[in-house]
């Protein structure tokens, strides 16, 4: 298939462009830079250039592919529900330029919108509706084109992680610099479900084959990991004390993280196992938290 990739040169669309090639598909991937389109050329990826301020750019690559994989978002967070809703028009553009026809738009999510309520188990079969999270806009603007007739699958992730990036434990690493220090909320016995990146790129190679309408897939390798196991790996390899910070204390300590550190976030992929015969076999999250070269 000839497949339009947005965030193609991203952390997560890095690593899909070669998935989606070595399968014998044509990729145009989206990119803003000259860097990126020197990247993707390099990658044997057709380039087009457009933005996600700008949805019609999207939707005029879009229009010309046999399917969409959206995997863009602007992830700064200081701006999140700002960019949430911007993801949501992005969404809505992508679905416009596949109406008419059963060509496939698989779109992005997070795994907390198939969780029924705080603390447990997110699956497949869940679509949390009044989920507090500002990502839930990103499902709901899929539901609308699905009820418009649009063929649109969901792969919500988990913190998809390897020795460079690890979602959101990234922004962590670099508070545990600033105050030095490696915490967590409490006890720490919150999770967050993982996924290694390129068992991540593979299952959305998957799910866009697949080509089933309203499908919700998990890219969880594990279910939960508990982030005091988190914060003390990145004491050990930053070097620096593990402390508990009291949950009052948490919005001083984190700043804008105080909101997802204590999360707990546990979710399933049995689901998405069984119904595209995908099974996770990269590292786990630790193991790839113990890989960092933390001096780079």
């Amino acid at each position: 298939m000839r497949i339009f990739l947005t965030g193609a040169t991203g952390f997560i669309g890095s690593a899909l462009v070669p998935e989606l090639i070595k399968a014998g598909h044509q990729v145009v991937g989206v990119t803003r830079s000259d860097a990126g389109a020197e990247a993707l050329a390099a990658a044997g990826a057709e380039v087009h250039r457009g933005t996600l301020e700008d949805p019609k750019s999207l939707r005029d690559g879009a229009a010309k592919a046999e399917a969409v994989i959206h995997t863009a978002f602007d992830h700064d967070f200081s701006r999140f529900v700002e960019n949430c809703e911007k993801d949501k028009r992005v969404i809505a553009a992508l679905g416009a330029a596949l109406a008419g026809s059963d060509r496939p738009l698989v779109i992005t999510s997070g795994v907390g919108m198939g969780s029924p309520g705080h603390g447990q188990l997110a699956s497949e079969d869940v679509f949390n509706t009044s989920h507090p999270n500002p990502r839930i806009a990103s499902e709901l603007a899929g539901n609308a084109l699905l009820e418009a007739g649009i063929n649109v699958s969901v792969v919500r992730l988990p913190q998809v992680h390897n020795p460079v990036k690890q979602g959101l434990i990234s922004p962590l690493i670099e508070i545990a610099r600033e105050k030095g220090v490696s915490a967590y909320v409490g006890e720490g016995r919150n999770r967050f479900s993982a996924g290694h990146l390129l068992d991540a790129a593979r299952l959305y190679r998957l799910a866009v084959e697949k080509r089933q309408p309203g499908a919700r897939y998990h890219a969880v390798g594990e279910e939960g990991v508990e982030v005091r196991a988190i914060a003390e790996a990145l004491g050990r390899g930053l070097k620096l004390p593990v402390v508990s910070i009291a949950p009052e204390k948490a919005a001083e300590h984190f700043g804008w993280m105080a909101m997802f550190a204590p999360m707990d976030l546990p979710a399933s992929s049995a689901l998405t196992q069984a119904r595209l015969g995908w099974h996770p076999t990269g590292p786990t999250l630790i193991a790839d938290l113990d890989a960092m070269r933390y001096a780079d």
